[in-house]
């Protein structure tokens, strides 16, 4: 290869590269909240999970992407393994989409996709319209970079050491898985490698090598791309949780089995017959085309695509009936430990916002519940004059900093995704609400410390204050548990609710400091209890400060959605609480 060949293949695989991952961009983008509800429908049917794994991969165009992501939502316990494993035999098939379309041969058009796809993304005012430019922009210039690659490699077919070295050692299966694993592993796209390939067969190379010599070569370096790809999932999962590791582990098996179980077969047929009738059925399902100088010629890029496809269909048919055991091997090899689960959001779930949104949302809810907890814990503890329950309240007001800290950390980072204006409404609001939750944490935490305070002074409250107190922990425990409901369900109806359960804990709050004011002018009550009296009052209106707070901002969701009119917000909010 001259230095020119080089240069020009490295440019036009860059653009193949980059106009790939722009493509995809797009697509997420555009299709992101619907990916997501196909995860959330995807059960434990393995036919469902292979169909969803085919659809996300055909949306992202890579099947590296796709178990990434995989490795992501079983760390995140979103999907369970079983799932993941049908998911991974789905996304081979999905990946194979990227190589029928190139086998379409379109580069002729590819300046007319790159231009109407950039006017769209820098002209169009919609956000919409612009992802949908880059889409198109991506297409072109992943077309426009395999044009490049074919021209770059076309000296090679009049090569005839290079035409020698392929029909001499590109025969040989091993050979040739050898290099679509290496060529994959670096690269990190199986997409890119078969893309590579079929360059050098719309080059014209493969001409002067008739009959099925020319898939004869090249599948054995197809099956080698698809072991490659493993790197990347082996690569994503270093630091995850044992699931994850499992997760990467069934996508190694997966690919690894098919290329043993493939080439076994292929090799025992090469040797029964005189032409395999596997090469023979994929040259005559691909068809010719007509090449530059006017003959036609077999179709080897398209034999790349329809060998690629029919592979990893038949390892998917293969592997259906048994993969539920090499899980069940898994879980007993690598059993997973007994822990409390910490905050599950993953890095890796940024390859689709809308689904890293969705686990942000999920984890907030987990805030909020111990958030609640730690409330009625906190309360008990002062009105029962239990110092072991402040233990439980101080490790988990510490559980609960942890896990606001890191929902902030990882929506700030999310906030950089490309995103739609209602999924960065919701973001915003899980900003603000985050902080509301650990601050009725943290007012759990001062009602914890007051009941400490009671405990060691041997303080009394009156008859009268003890079942004010109750009365006002009871209506706020009922607020909180709403305030849970609502993030879970975001019923408008609870809203108000709850913003007419924190105006009645004002009023009531009101009263009893009042009525314990007057107590002790009458020398009813005793002075210091009144101060811890008086602070507790004040800790628990602050947290139904917080719960409403709550309800304003999904309000203001609402709003933002057009569900509720601005004069029904503005009725029935009020200015949030410091």
């Amino acid at each position: 290869m001259t230095l020119e060949m080089l240069i020009g293949l490295f440019g036009g695989l860059g653009l193949f590269v980059f106009g790939m991952h722009m493509m995809s961009d797009g697509l997420k983008t555009v299709a992101g909240t619907k990916m997501k509800k196909l995860l959330e429908v995807l059960t434990n049917n393995k036919i469902k999970a292979i169909l969803v794994g085919t659809v996300v991969t055909m949306i992202v165009q890579s099947s590296s992407t796709t178990t990434v992501m995989v490795v992501g939502f079983v760390n995140a316990a979103l999907m369970t393994l079983t799932q993941a494993a049908g998911v991974i035999l789905g996304a081979n098939i999905g990946t194979t989409v990227t190589a029928q379309l190139i086998a379409f041969n379109v580069t002729e058009l590819a300046p007319i996709f790159i231009g109407i796809g950039a006017m769209m993304a820098l002209f169009s005012t919609k956000k919409k319209n612009k992802d949908l430019g880059s889409i198109i922009l991506g297409f072109g210039i992943l077309f426009y970079g395999i044009a490049a690659m074919s021209t770059a490699m076309k000296p090679l077919r009049e090569s005839e050491e290079f035409i020698y070295l392929l029909s001499t050692y590109g025969t040989n299966p091993l050979l040739g898985v050898l290099i679509g694993t290496l060529i994959t592993a670096v690269i990190q796209s199986s997409s890119a490698s078969i893309g590579l390939l079929q360059a050098l067969a719309l080059s014209g190379v493969f001409v002067s090598i008739g009959g099925t010599g020319a898939i004869q070569i090249c599948l054995p370096i197809l099956i080698g791309t698809n072991i490659g790809t493993c790197v990347t999932a082996l690569l994503s999962c270093i630091g995850t949780s044992t699931a994850a590791k499992k997760a990467a582990f069934i996508h190694l098996f997966v690919n690894i089995f098919g290329a043993v179980w493939v080439m076994i077969l292929l090799t025992i047929m090469n040797n029964l017959v005189a032409v395999n009738p596997v090469y023979e059925f994929i040259v005559t399902i691909s068809g010719s085309l007509i090449n530059g100088g006017g003959d036609m010629v077999p179709n080897v890029a398209r034999q790349i695509a329809m060998a690629h496809t029919l592979f990893n269909v038949a390892n998917t048919i293969v592997l259906l009936p048994i993969i539920g055991y090499f899980v069940s091997f898994l879980d007993r090899v690598y059993p997973e430990k007994e822990e409390d689960k910490g905050l599950q959001l993953d890095d890796r779930l940024f390859n689709n916002p809308s689904i890293a949104l969705g686990q942000v949302v999920r984890e907030t809810n987990r805030l909020a519940k111990m958030s609640f907890k730690n409330f009625r814990v906190a309360c008990e503890s002062i009105m029962d004059g239990n110092e072991k329950l402040v233990e439980k309240v101080v490790k988990r007001e510490e559980r609960i900093d942890e896990f606001q800290q890191g929902i902030v950390e990882y929506s700030v980072k999310l906030s950089n995704e490309n995103m739609s204006e209602e999924e960065n409404e919701r973001l915003a609001f899980i900003l603000k609400g985050s902080h509301d939750l650990e601050r009725i944490g943290d007012h759990a935490m001062n009602i914890g410390e007051l009941a400490e305070m009671r405990a060691t002074n041997k303080i009394v409250f009156s008859d009268i204050a003890n079942q004010e107190v109750l009365n006002l922990i009871s209506l706020t425990t009922n607020t909180l548990r709403d305030m849970v409901e609502l993030m879970e369900t975001e019923e408008t109806d609870l809203c108000y609710k709850i913003l007419d359960e924190e105006e009645e804990i004002d009023e009531m709050t009101e009263k009893l400091k009042d009525d314990h004011i007057r107590r002790l002018n009458e020398g009813i009550c005793n002075p210091y209890a009144g101060v811890i009296f008086l602070d507790l009052l004040t800790n628990i209106e602050r947290v139904g400060d917080h719960a409403s707070n709550i309800a304003h901002g999904i309000l203001g969701l609402k709003l933002h959605q057009g569900l509720i009119s601005q004069r029904e917000f503005d009725s029935e909010t009020k200015v949030e609480h410091a």
